[in-house]
């Protein structure tokens, strides 16, 4: 019987399969969300890293975990199969987002807890590896060929990822992004869990629903043994092998030396180039197969503009969440990871809108092709951050705005995002060769990678009026509650003009090495010159960032020494001890260059995102019709 020109077959429901899918994936995304809402605050708030070093580690790690799926797509399409290949990366994400647990439970011993996150990242990232491109893939394989259910399976499917990611960021954040830094550990147990629970579901229900339509079970051979032709093995060619090296280390060398990226940038931009000639250079590939391959490249070339602005989620937009949003509601105050749940709600809502829009118009016969769907999502992307460039236009870096500009900028990118990557996602599952199926899946989530490295790259341009460039916690040798007792911050300077100026003491200190940290040993105070003047502007935006600042003192022009108290765990006792916190204020900090254009504000720096997906759309629409014909009759 030939499934593929049964009309029955199509108009029946979803099988099975897909909600098993469904579920293992909304708790593995559960677990990655999770996790990623406290990342960058826990590097900063409670690890005390400043703003760019964290933004690159954050950029570093999403970027792996998206290049991963490139080798995790390949050992299932070569040896283990999909099955195998998501057990053994559930496993190791468990143990990762474990290992974080324990990062954050020794956050006070920043060596041990960086050397434990670094660890657990790297759980995370090869965990990843082996489980995101294969549930993927599976999907598609539920499915027999040309079924015109596949685009709402995926969109379905997206669902899933996005219910998990909605979760995530309430309950993680509720635990862990408190005002005490000992509690990120919670929100990273939390995840922990999630990603067990993943896997239990899987384990016990894949082999009884995810099979094909004829009962065969799916994903237990490597998907180069479901090839529908009695071809020959791929063969590998030392001349093939050799271009792809050669085209691997020069890339990797103009990167690192030309354009001055650090080694894990360098690498996944030039692997971004490298794998996909592999791929192509295939000599067995017929020449439909080889356009159908390439339509995949440049979309994913496309992808990447998109993620890179889409991903300032867990990073720069979680700084402006933080600092720059007023977040009180009926005189609670919202966690900033909190936001990271709007993307995905807004999802959960509307992607059963976008199912029956491409149903609808597919029965018209105008659904738009893949291409052009992109485009649109481009389109949206950019409006998103023209509306938030409005709303901080002018503002004064030391005010709040309304949360209303963040959700709206969410909102927008969710319909840009139902527009493009569910869409993605099946276009790869329809165009690629039965036998590089995960493979090119693999491709399709590097584009993401190298997407996600740039995204921490760009993050690391968000303007400051003022700059943390150290802090101390806990130095019992300094006790500035009594040096700093006649200098307390007036509430009246959060009141004053300012362009005014307010009076500080300037003081000099000492430093010393102890225990492999830096600790402040002695403060006094400038016997020739006892106060200074400072503008309340500077003081108002340090007081933003850090409410909990009572004391001030001038060390030089450019540089203020803050004092607040906080709560932190004591590793003898256990219990919760009031220590000092000191930070080194930086008034003058260099202002960021991209493309040789100074980002002066936070206006400069959403209208780059605007540029940057503005014109990445409307050049991908223009391309959009050759694709449609290099997919040679694929929709």
């Amino acid at each position: 019987m030939d499934l593929n020109n049964n009309p029955q077959t199509e108009q029946k429901g979803h099988p099975k399969g897909l909600y098993v899918l469904f579920v293992t994936e909304m708790w593995e995304r559960f677990s990655y969300y999770g996790m990623r809402a406290l990342f960058i605050l826990f590097m900063t708030k409670a690890l005390l890293f400043d703003k760019a070093y964290a933004s690159e580690i954050y950029g570093s790690y999403t970027g792996l975990v998206y290049l991963t799926p490139l080798l995790g797509g390949y050992m299932a399409d070569r040896y283990w199969g999909n099955r195998k290949s998501i057990i053994i990366g559930g496993v190791l994400m468990a143990v990762g987002q474990f290992l974080m647990f324990l990062a954050g439970t020794y956050y006070q011993d920043v060596n041990m807890a960086t050397n434990f996150m670094f660890v657990g990242l790297t759980f995370l990232i090869i965990g990843n590896g082996f489980f995101k491109p294969n549930i993927s893939t599976m999907v598609g394989q539920l499915y027999p060929a040309g079924d015109k259910r596949v685009d709402s399976a995926f969109t379905i499917f997206y669902m899933g990822i996005n219910l998990g990611a909605f979760v995530a960021p309430l309950l993680c954040g509720y635990l862990g992004d408190t005002d005490n830094a000992g509690d990120y550990r919670w929100g990273f147990l939390a995840a922990c869990i999630g990603m067990i629970l993943s896997l239990f579901l899987f384990i016990s229900l894949k082999n009884k629903y995810i099979v094909t339509p004829e009962g065969e079970q799916i994903g237990e051979k490597p998907n180069s043994s479901r090839q529908e032709t009695s071809g020959e093995s791929i063969p590998m060619s030392p001349a093939r092998i050799f271009s792809t090296l050669a085209i691997l280390i020069g890339t990797f060398v103009a990167f690192k030396y030309y354009f001055e990226l650090d080694l894990i940038g360098s690498f996944i931009f030039s692997l971004t180039i490298s794998a996909p000639y592999f791929i192509v250079s295939d000599p067995t590939l017929s020449k439909i197969e080889k356009e159908r391959i390439w339509v995949i490249y440049i979309a994913a070339f496309f992808v990447i503009f998109f993620w890179s602005a889409f991903e300032q989620a867990g990073a720069s937009l979680t700084y402006f969440a933080e600092e720059q949003t007023n977040r009180t509601i009926m005189g609670s105050t919202i966690p900033a990871s909190y936001f990271q749940s709007i993307n995905a709600v807004a999802i959960v809502l509307f992607a059963p809108l976008f199912v029956w829009l491409w149903g609808w118009l597919g029965n018209k016969g105008k659904e738009p092709a893949s291409p052009f769907k992109q485009s649109f999502g481009l389109f949206l992307l950019a409006i998103g951050y023209l509306v938030i460039a409005f709303g901080v236009k002018g503002l004064d870096p030391s005010a709040k705005v309304s949360m209303i500009w963040l959700v709206s900028l969410y909102t927008i990118h969710t319909f840009g995002e139902l527009c493009l990557s569910p869409i993605g996602l099946s276009m790869v599952n329809k165009l690629a060769p039965v036998k590089l199926a995960s493979l090119l899946m693999g491709v399709w989530f590097l584009s993401t990678a190298a997407a996600n490295k740039f995204a921490g790259t760009l993050s690391t341009l968000y303007p400051e009026e003022v700059k943390i460039e150290k802090s101390f916690v806990n130095n019992a040798n300094v006790k500035l509650v009594k040096s700093l007792g006649a200098n307390m911050l007036d509430t009246n300077v959060w009141h004053a003009d300012p362009k005014s100026e307010y009076q500080l003491p300037i003081a000099t200190y000492k430093t010393v090495k102890a225990d492999k940290k830096d600790s402040l040993t002695e403060l006094s105070f400038d016997s020739s010159s006892k106060h200074s003047m400072v503008s309340v502007f500077h003081l108002k935006v340090i007081k933003s960032t850090n409410s909990n600042i009572d004391r001030a003192v001038l060390l030089n022009d450019t540089t203020i020494l803050t004092h607040d108290i906080v709560e932190a765990k004591n590793p003898k006792t256990g219990k919760l001890d009031k220590v000092e916190k000191l930070q080194f204020w930086n008034l003058k900090p260099q202002k960021p260059y991209f493309a040789g254009v100074k980002i002066e504000n936070l206006f400069d720096f959403f209208m780059l995102f605007v540029y940057m997906a503005g014109i990445a759309a409307v050049i991908l629409f223009f391309l959009s019709s050759k694709l449609l014909k290099m997919m040679n009759g694929v929709r």
